[in-house]
């Protein structure tokens, strides 16, 4: 319209330029006609001017009736649009929503505060974000964020969310079941009971797969595979995999029980990679000593269940013969090993590397013990002095910077008593070579040395020692042990086994019947053992502190300011365990180094790993620990004792 009024408006000058000057040229031809045309002219001006007032009246009366109607409209859309609004004031306070926004709220939510409606709102807000999602009630909401006209607008997702939620659900997950010790239980059994233990195990496993709808499909004599979706697996984790005890209490006919391991795979990827993911963590959950499930997805994170009971040892020794030949062809194949335990090394970690180390010069190869000296504490210094008087033994521990200059990309690097690259003597020097090998009794943790070329890790060993010992009988025998290398041995035996009362069984006890024929002398074990006088009085100082907590539990807390050595943390948590009606105990102090250390401790009804582990420290069922940074002994003992009641609650309601 406004376009047209333009160009009528052009038209009309145009037209009357050119009558102005035709009615010139008739003025000049004719004085009589130029007046007649003047008064023609001055006529069909004034009609001109009068029809333009008069469109211009009618384009304004046009405008004010179109205001009028978009303000009607913009009311009516404010008001009744299908779009939540909500105003709110500078403290977050509710002053004004549309109605399309009172039909989710029971009461009125004038006045009230957004955090009424979802603690996520206000959060969002100052954190710039252009929206946030969140729940309220049934219903799923997007609101869409505008902080400087303090404005949200609110639109349900409700059905979307729905939606999502159904396809999440539906996704594929892979579960593999393993029978941890079907080969153990069925090696004496005639074929009528071995047939009877299958057939309830078979039984047992089909009836839950009913219960929650899992495909279930036995693929070998110790070995199941389940396929269901991620609803199920939710359902199975609220159940916390009751299974597992259900297993368990299934009469074998033997004294051990039968336990099983469950890998899980989730996610979004292929059904390839949830396969491997399945596999990788069926490993885990046997590497921590099987009877639990292990859940992974893509991300790599996992989450664990059960692991209540201890390792049940295998009698066979054929995987000791396999891992012995297997470290025989790598240590002959590099040009030398280097062997690390974990950081602040005890009796454990120093004997099982001089039984590596032995191994190494057997089959003809340099070994260096990778050592720092700033690192040891005052309970092997006894060991290492009676080392350092064997001039030869002594010449191959090295300090991390000279292994640095020796170590080649074709040396061998022998890990012993930990699998952690974050606890080894120096993690720098992993990325030296290709070539790894883990040997370790600890159960197994998430945080694993990358791309090791040969694992030997099994949790029901009472210590690393002991695993080293069993793979001389399939050594050359050119080369004896002394009897400073036994010894040695036999102390970290004696050390992880608190004199063999605790995680002990018949092949602890052949190793160490073994290292006592080749000369281990348990007088200079005892000597090695020996304790300060100041250390005692310190620990005694800790055990003061101790409180019971949950009626057999004992936890020690050192006053906050004061510091003690991880060895002292320990042997007063072994100590609070000997007293009368304790099942747990855990030790809390400020180290030297500014961390706090936990040090846990069981007689195996409670599982101090796990406690541990969410603490971010890992361990065995019965021995394990952990240091935090950025905290203090108050606040780790609050956390330590919400960990232990969600454990002891959850423990009761599986």
């Amino acid at each position: 319209m406004f376009n047209n009024q333009i160009k009528s408006r052009l038209h009309l000058l145009c037209l009357s330029l050119v009558a102005f000057i035709m009615l010139g040229i008739i003025w000049y031809v004719s004085i009589i006609l130029g007046l007649v045309m003047t008064l023609l002219l001055s006529v069909a001006i004034y009609l001109a001017i009068k029809q333009e007032k008069k469109n211009e009246n009618e384009i304004k009366q046009h405008i004010a009736s179109l205001s009028h109607h978009v303000e009607d409209v913009g009311e009516e859309v404010l008001l009744d649009m299908p779009i939540g609004m909500i105003i709110f004031n500078d403290d977050y306070d509710v002053e004004w929503m549309n109605p399309h926004m009172h039909q989710y709220f029971e009461t009125d939510m004038i006045g009230k505060s957004l955090e009424d409606i979802s603690d996520k709102l206000i959060p969002a807000i100052n954190e710039n974000q252009d929206d946030v999602t969140f729940k309220y009630e049934d219903h799923g909401f997007q609101a869409i964020i505008r902080k400087e006209e303090r404005l949200l607008y609110v639109i349900d997702r409700t059905d979307q969310l729905k939606i999502e939620t159904l396809y999440n659900n539906e996704h594929t997950v892979l579960a593999i079941i393993y029978l941890d010790n079907y080969d153990e239980l069925t090696r004496n059994m005639d074929d009528t009971l071995k047939s009877q233990l299958n057939s309830k195990v078979t039984s047992v496993l089909n009836e839950w797969s009913r219960q929650f709808g899992l495909y279930l499909k036995r693929t070998s004599q110790e070995q199941f595979l389940a396929v269901g979706t991620n609803a199920i697996l939710a359902e199975l984790e609220e159940s916390k995999f009751a299974i597992l005890d259900e297993v368990r209490e299934i009469d074998t006919m033997q004294n051990v029980p039968l336990t099983i391991s469950i890998g899980i795979g989730y996610g979004h990827p292929s059904l390839p990679e949830l396969g491997v993911m399945a596999h990788s963590s069926l490993n885990l959950a046997l590497g921590r000593g099987g009877d639990q499930v292990a859940i992974k997805d893509e991300t790599g994170k996992a989450r664990f269940y059960g692991g209540k009971t201890n390792p049940i040892e295998k009698s066979t020794m054929v995987r000791a013969r396999v891992i012995s030949h297997a470290l025989t062809g790598l240590v002959k194949a590099s040009d030398y090993v280097f062997i690390m335990g974990h950081q602040v090394p005890d009796m454990d970690a120093i004997g099982s590397a001089i039984g590596i180390l032995h191994i190494a010069r057997a089959n003809g190869r340099k070994g260096y013990i990778v050592i720092d000296p700033e690192d040891v504490h005052t309970g092997v210094y006894r060991l290492l002095d009676a080392i350092k008087e064997d001039e030869d033994l002594w010449s191959y521990f090295v300090t991390p910077k000279d292994a640095h200059e020796k170590i080649t990309q074709n040396s061998l690097i022998v890990v012993v008593d930990t699998h952690r690259p974050s606890m080894v003597a120096d993690e720098s020097l992993l990325s030296k070579t290709d070539y790894k090998v883990v040997i370790d009794h600890h159960r197994r943790a998430e945080d694993f040395i990358d791309n090791p070329t040969l694992v030997y890790m099994e949790p029901y060993a009472s210590s690393t020692s002991e695993l080293v010992t069993e793979l001389f009988e399939y050594q050359p025998k050119d080369k004896k042990l002394s009897i400073l290398e036994a010894s040695a041995l036999l102390a970290g035996i004696v050390v992880d086994t608190k004199s063999f009362t605790l995680r002990t069984g018949s092949r602890t006890f052949a190793a160490a019947s073994y290292l006592r024929s080749k000369g281990a002398d348990t007088v200079l074990v005892q000597k090695f053992l020996k304790e300060d006088f100041e250390s005692y009085i310190h620990r005694s100082r800790l055990i003061e502190t101790a409180e019971i907590y949950r009626e057999t539990i004992a936890i020690a807390k050192a006053v906050p300011g004061q510091t003690f050595g991880s060895v002292l943390i320990a042997q007063t948590a072994d100590t609070l365990l000997t007293m009368s009606d304790i099942s747990a105990s855990f030790v809390i102090s400020e180290r030297e180094d500014g961390k706090i250390g936990v040090s846990a401790r069981s007689l195996g009804k409670i599982n101090v790993q796990v406690i541990m582990e969410k603490l971010g420290g890992g361990g065995h069922l019965t021995n394990a620990a952990t240091q935090i940074e950025h905290t203090t002994v108050d606040e780790v003992e609050k956390q330590l004792k919400i960990i232990i009641d969600e454990y002891i609650e959850g423990r009761n309601e599986s």
